[in-house]
């Protein structure tokens, strides 16, 4: 039923009224989710949420995607590259954390969800965590096996230590390593231990070392803290720097009861860094306190080989031992005369072989005699020329006879031979031999070579070839 105006329904009990007529509006569905998303990200601006992490999706650009999870609900996450960036442990899938950040609203799909702005680990620690997953990781890589550690040379030369240059561990090293070892060269090379850029720093140390050659062992030192202040030494690139290092490492990092990932690669871990200066020091150590051992034992051996030599010459008469002493040169004398005579002896032997010798050398050099010698070289030279000078007739004479036959052979062979039993040669006017009576026309003019002599002609009638 339809009501123009208010008017009063007896059986009803209540007045009808006239609805007022307004304008719809029609939404674009970028624009609802739009207003949508800005009153949801007003409303919800700074908050924490707690869950599980599942559906983990790290991309390529550095962004963290996943879902945070109780036992009756989800809602998806997400975490920028520039937050990602700043944890200190590795989100895995399964992980209860604590997540603050805002609500918004991702307007391709309409799907509401948080952007986080920082995140922990419920229960244990982020710095613990990162521990345990790098400790894992890197184990499972073979970093921490005993095979790979090299160990300490037991005499250093020289050691590089890299620690803050104005703390307490570089006095406290000193100081035991002056005391153990003087004459051990300590290079510093000045570092952060604690902060951002302390792992880097430290890296660099060891790169250091290893392209400088300098040394013979590198120490990492610092003194105790927090967990967070000895983060640092929990990195990644620490840890490879330490395992790539060619020079062995000696981890001396806080106190006995604290562990970092560089203790378990480092070749060598000490409890604290004096220690490490007495194991670096140890083999030096033992060797000079073996030394001042060995050093009293010679002092008392020698005092009691003198209080016995003196006992033994109060005990001895002296004319006894004046009389030993003269017996003992006498002795001596004996054999230094023995001696005299055996040289005498081979000298003479040696000069009348000597003697022998030269004489025999003598007697064969007079034997060889120059001058018959020079006689018959003289002779041989004389009948050597005359054969030469015979053999040089008789080449001379068989060649001018060569030569003869020769010159008979070239003038039997020459054309004008030929000329003179009667024959001529014919030539053009070009000088070109004619050999046909065809190539010839009448009136041409020819020149005839004869023995002696040549005639000019001109052709008066040519004769074809076959005609008599």
């Amino acid at each position: 039923m339809n009501h123009t105006a208010s008017e009063s329904d007896p059986q009803l009990g209540f007045i009808f009224e006239a609805p007022k007529t307004e304008t719809r509006r029609i939404w674009n569905v970028a624009e609802l989710v739009s207003e949508v998303r800005t009153h949801i990200e007003r409303a919800y601006a700074d908050l924490w949420v707690e869950g599980e992490i599942s559906n983990l999706r790290p991309a390529p650009s550095g962004h963290v995607y996943f879902t945070l999870k109780d036992g009756d609900a989800q809602l998806p996450a997400v975490l920028f590259r520039k937050q990602s960036s700043l944890l200190r442990f590795r989100p895995e899938d399964g992980l209860h954390v604590m997540v603050r950040g805002k609500i918004s609203v991702y307007e391709q799909r309409g799907q509401m969800q948080i952007v986080a702005e920082f995140m922990e680990p419920v229960g244990a620690g982020s710095l613990q965590i990162a521990f345990e997953q790098l400790k894992a990781g890197l184990q499972q890589q073979g970093l921490f096996e005993q095979e790979r550690k090299k160990p300490l040379p037991a005499f250093p030369r020289c050691v590089g230590i890299i620690t803050s240059p104005t703390g307490a561990v570089i006095r406290d090293f000193l100081n035991v390593a002056g005391r153990r070892h003087a004459a051990l060269d300590i290079l510093l090379y000045p570092a952060l231990v604690q902060g951002e850029t302390s792992a880097a720093e430290v890296a660099a140390g060891i790169t250091f070392f290893n392209r400088k050659r300098n040394v013979d062992v590198i120490v990492i030192a610092r003194g105790g803290g927090s967990l967070e202040d000895l983060a640092p030494f929990n990195s990644e690139l620490l840890a490879r720097s330490i395992a790539e290092s060619e020079v062995p490492v000696v981890s001396a990092i806080g106190h006995e009861t604290d562990f970092t990932i560089a203790d378990f690669v480092a070749d060598l871990r000490a409890p604290t860094p004096s220690a490490a200066a007495e194991i670096i020091t140890g083999a030096l150590h033992k060797v000079e306190e073996h030394v001042e051992q060995l050093s009293l034992r010679l002092d008392r051996a020698c005092r009691y080989r003198l209080m016995q030599a003196r006992d033994s010459f109060a005990r001895l008469d002296v004319n006894t031992s004046f009389a030993r002493l003269r017996e003992g040169f006498a002795r001596r004398q004996q054999r230094v005369d023995e001696l005299r005579f055996r040289i005498e002896v081979g000298w003479n032997l040696l000069n009348r072989m000597f003697s022998e010798q030269l004489h025999l050398l003598t007697a064969r050099l007079r034997r060889q005699d120059v001058t018959h010698r020079l006689q018959f070289l003289r002779e041989r030279l004389t009948t050597l020329d005359s054969r030469l000078a015979l053999s040089q007739q008789n080449l001379v004479r068989n060649l001018s006879i060569r030569q003869q036959n020769l010159a008979r052979q070239l003038h039997a062979l020459s054309p004008l031979a030929v000329l003179n039993r009667g024959y001529a040669l014919v030539f053009d006017e070009a000088g070109t031999l004619i050999k046909s009576a065809s190539s010839l026309t009448p009136n041409q003019r020819l020149v005839t070579r004869l023995a002696q002599g040549s005639v000019e002609s001109r052709v008066i009638e040519i004769t074809p070839e076959g005609t008599s």
